[in-house]
């Protein structure tokens, strides 16, 4: 019979790897909550419209990575393709829009794309996410890559660059498009055959291309901010200077555009010491246009996105120390069938008590307990036998310091619950 493995793409969380993803989590949340944002969870699939209306029919996403399945009733779905969209949906579909502005808000949330799996890039992936919806302010800008850079540093991540740019808006933009195409329209014999596709329809893609001779040509590309209009200029230089007030060095990056069609002015990344095309580990913008594709009235908005899975290999590339999962304080070793039905007892009161304890493996002598133990990292053995049993008292062995005493069950429950 053959075995199955897990899909491509996709990736076992074994409980080793567990404490990569409880150390970011945690962190993540606890640097949103600092700032201000309250987390949000959307559903895992979603209609397949949103993403085609929202992300753009001319990105990779829409065309090649969306997994888009029919349900039994006959509506057309995708699996989550992002998360800055169905947050959208949601700030629209339950009136957020009525509270505080902006909603700040975060999640940490599976996201799938079918695409070619490589080093931290599985067709699902993880996000931590957060999105600011409401205020077109600059400030707005600054906080959110302020909080991106916060995170960073703080579960380790020391030496990375933030790269920034500003792509402009519908007033600006068009005019930069043009300069766009005319110059690679001189140099279409250069490019590879998806940016000849692109530079009709959505030439801002040929920037992010990752094909080596079309990153070269960008080099050399018109620059977005040379063509910015009046109010984008502004926006640009107050994001850059609330920047230097924070205290956040950055590089203008003029090939910075990100992926995705509903950016505009502010984007940026944030990248690790590792080179490559791969090595973001997060990325986000503006998208003051995207509210209103999705049906709302014009909405500013601004956040990125930040892949679980790419900062857990880049802790560990870094070698960042990370605490590993605590390990149950107490193992319970017995001897005999009445040992036994007691010790299932001290690992309920124990348990109820909030204190981690695991059974011993039956059938074991003393010493094959014992080396369980020691195998499961266990710092204290809870040992019964006959005798324990009839006097009402346990054994307490301290494994790292290989000592032991014998207490009444009833003090050392106080004790432990304490």
């Amino acid at each position: 019979m053959p075995t199955f493995q897990a899909p491509r793409g996709t990736a076992d969380r074994l409980p080793v790897e567990q404490k990569y993803w409880r150390y970011i989590e945690a962190h993540a949340a606890d640097v949103a909550r600092r700032f201000g944002y309250g987390r949000i969870d959307s559903p895992m699939f979603e209609d397949a419209g949103l993403f085609v209306r929202g992300v753009g029919e001319g990105t990779d996403i829409v065309e090649k990575e969306m997994y888009v399945f029919e349900d039994r009733g006959g509506d057309l779905l995708t699996l989550r393709a992002e998360g800055t969209a169905p947050v959208c949906r949601a700030y629209l579909q339950h009136g957020l829009h009525n509270g505080p502005q902006p909603a700040r808000l975060y999640y940490l949330c599976p996201v799938f794309r079918y695409e070619r799996p490589q080093a931290g890039r599985f067709r699902q992936h993880h996000q931590f996410g957060v999105e600011a919806i409401g205020d077109p302010d600059p400030s707005v800008d600054a906080e959110v890559i302020e909080l991106a850079w916060t995170f960073m540093h703080y579960i380790g991540l020391q030496d990375i660059t933030l790269l920034t740019n500003s792509i402009g808006d519908g007033q600006c933009r068009p005019e930069y498009i043009a300069a766009l195409q005319s110059y690679y329209q001189a140099q279409s014999g250069h490019l590879c055959p998806d940016c000849k596709e692109r530079l009709g329809r959505n030439p801002l893609r040929l920037l992010d291309c990752k094909v080596e001779t079309c990153r070269s040509l960008g080099e050399d590309a018109p620059k977005s901010v040379d063509c910015l209009c009046a109010g984008c200029e502004a926006h640009w230089g107050r994001v850059q200077s609330y920047l230097t007030a924070a205290g956040i060095p950055n590089r203008v990056d003029h090939r910075l555009v990100r992926g995705l069609d509903y950016y505009t002015r502010t984007v940026f990344e944030i990248q690790p010491a590792v080179e490559g095309a791969q090595s973001t580990i997060c990325g986000g913008g503006r998208y003051d246009g995207l509210i209103e594709q999705l049906g709302g009235r014009p909405t500013p908005g601004i956040g990125f996105g930040s892949g679980i899975e790419r900062l857990a290999l880049n802790l560990q590339r870094a070698e960042t120390p990370v605490p590993d999962e605590p390990a149950p304080q107490y193992l319970i070793a017995t001897i005999g069938e009445a040992a036994r039905i007691e010790g299932v007892r001290l690992a309920r009161r124990l348990r109820n008590a909030g204190v981690g304890a695991i059974l011993a493996n039956g059938g074991r002598a003393l010493r094959g307990q014992m080396r369980q133990a020691s195998a499961l990292g266990v710092a204290n053995v809870l040992i019964l036998g006959d005798d324990e049993v009839r006097d009402g008292t346990v054994v307490v062995r301290d494994m790292q310091a290989s000592g032991q005493e014998t207490v009444a069950v009833a003090s050392f429950l106080d004790n432990a619950a304490g």
